[in-house]
């Protein structure tokens, strides 16, 4: 039987693997947590996306909603849709241009917006808050660090 190290292509000593793995494992598990929370409130990662960058914006037009999404103007138009049938956007007119619209949270929505928030802090001090500062300073500078280095690699493969 082999171990997973010995398969594929090249060979790795344990240290970065070892680390990579944990990375992958941490971002499962912290995703699973923040999708089952948003389940329980009705949300979906992409409704909470929405509600996050209005609650940030104030106001925006579904085609910037796209674009900071990265997604097609007609899927935010279903995103949109759904989260105004739950009561937590509303679509009001762009006061400069009469041919748009802006999108903004109605008062349940900045309060799911205000639900994000808290769970969000709750969530760091329920997991991070015994770490020292140096312990966290560290891992913040390190993730500073891959997350550069994934960046780059995404630049680098789009070329």
């Amino acid at each position: 039987m082999y171990s997973v190290h010995e398969l594929g292509e090249g060979t790795m000593d344990g240290k970065p693997i070892d680390a990579f793995d944990k990375a992958f494992e941490l971002a499962a598990r912290l995703s699973e947590a923040m999708r089952q929370a948003l389940t329980e409130r009705g949300l979906t990662e992409r409704r909470a996306e929405v509600i996050y960058l209005l609650a940030r914006a104030g106001a925006l037009v579904q085609r910037d909603l796209a674009e900071a999404l990265g997604c097609s103007p007609r899927h935010v138009t279903g995103l949109i849709d759904t989260l105004q049938q739950d009561g937590l956007v509303k679509r009001t007119p762009h006061p400069a241009d009469r041919r748009a619209v802006h999108v903004v949270l109605t008062e349940p929505g900045a309060e799911t917006a205000r639900w994000m928030t808290r769970h969000r802090h709750d969530s760091a001090r329920t997991i991070l808050g015994d770490l020292p500062a140096t312990d966290l300073a560290a891992f913040t500078r390190v993730a500073d660090r891959i997350l550069g280095h994934v960046t780059q690699a995404k630049r680098e493969n789009r070329s």
